[in-house]
């Protein structure tokens, strides 16, 4: 880490209406770091132009002297800045039960259920992880959404599994420039179908956004015209092999929406449960080659998929963390069956 920070002096009088003082220490000089640019990678919830604003006011000193916004930190320097109190957010602290996994005073890291948003869209949502967390925690980051306090990264709605939380903007900070250099390790639990050849690969199919359907996103094979995409890979690692299905781990390297179960449904292997991207729905007795004489409740009505663990360094005592989450008793029971049913 390149520079330590800290809340030096509160001259806070009306709560959250007033600024607050961040006191910076540089530890490395970067050449062709302007202050400006340092500011907002460190605050991303303000803009630049308000940054220079604030530069160019006076709100930030160097070794206490006002500067200019092309000033370029040197080793040592004190960087000392008036922070404006965040935009009003009207996500509504709401006493929702939360499955903590870890927890100090900069983070928590809980295990996300199935059939909750992370945040919210709009001040006219609730039931959000944003709800419940601003409900538990005294503080949250701000981030650079106001509808998104303390979310550093997300899940899908139907996934479950191991999510963090930040508790300060230090923490946030840190932790995002983790995901943003790619250095954090997940590792998802998943149910495919069909029998994977290879123990291990890597997909590697950049995804973009369906220019038709919302909410749905493909690999540029799978759309006739051109579109905008981004770099998208996928390690994973077949666990165990059952007829007709397989348990694989899934180590995404980037972070694109439904970037797994895209990849996945592309090599041919969708998620047990994924209607939306090729997969079937699958009951007990379909699972143990019964005949059917009427339709049975599957096992599992979305994507067999589960945030099992993340891999990271504690973005404020600097130590390496992992922090699992069980795999769901539904998901369990499938492998249970399988082993019973499907085994070779």
């Amino acid at each position: 880490m390149n520079e330590s920070a800290g809340n030096f002096e509160d001259n806070d009088q009306d709560g959250e209406s007033a600024p607050r003082k961040e006191r910076l220490r540089i530890r490395r000089r970067v050449r062709g770091r302007r202050l400006d640019k340092y500011l907002r990678a460190r605050f991303p919830r303000m803009s630049r132009t308000m940054l220079q604003r604030l530069i160019k006011e006076g709100d930030v000193t160097v070794n206490g002297l006002p500067t200019k916004a092309s000033y370029e930190p040197a080793s040592g320097d004190i960087v000392e800045m008036l922070v404006p109190p965040p935009p009003p957010t009207d996500v509504i602290p709401e006493d929702i039960p939360l499955d903590i996994l870890y927890e100090d005073d900069h983070i928590i890291a809980i295990n996300k259920q199935v059939g909750i948003i992370c945040h919210p869209a709009g001040p006219w949502q609730s039931g959000t992880i944003a709800n419940a967390v601003a409900f538990h925690a005294a503080t949250l980051s701000h981030g650079d959404d106001p509808y998104r306090p303390g979310i550093v990264h997300r899940l899908d709605k139907n996934t479950s599994g191991v999510m963090l939380i930040a508790k300060n903007d230090e923490a946030h900070w840190r932790l995002s420039l983790q995901f943003e250099r790619r250095t954090t390790q997940k590792t998802y639990f998943a149910i495919c179908e069909g029998m994977l050849s290879r123990d291990q690969d890597i997909i590697d199919q950049p995804l973009g956004a369906h220019p038709m359907i919302k909410d749905r996103y493909m690999n540029p094979g799978q759309l006739p015209r051109a579109m905008l995409f981004k770099e998208a890979i996928t390690r994973y690692e077949a666990k165990e092999r059952f007829k007709g299905f397989t348990v694989v781990h899934l180590s995404p390297k980037t972070g694109r929406t439904h970037q797994l179960r895209v990849h996945m449904s592309a090599i041919g292997h969708p998620l047990m449960g994924d209607t939306y991207y090729g997969g079937h729905l699958f009951s007990e007795k379909d699972i143990a080659g019964e005949r059917l004489e009427e339709p049975e409740e599957p096992l599992i009505g979305i994507q067999a998929l589960h945030a099992m663990a993340i891999e990271f360094v504690h973005p404020i005592h600097e130590k390496p963390m992992r922090i699992e989450a069980p795999i769901p008793e539904n998901l369990c029971r499938i492998v249970d069956l399988l082993r019973t049913h499907r085994s070779y």
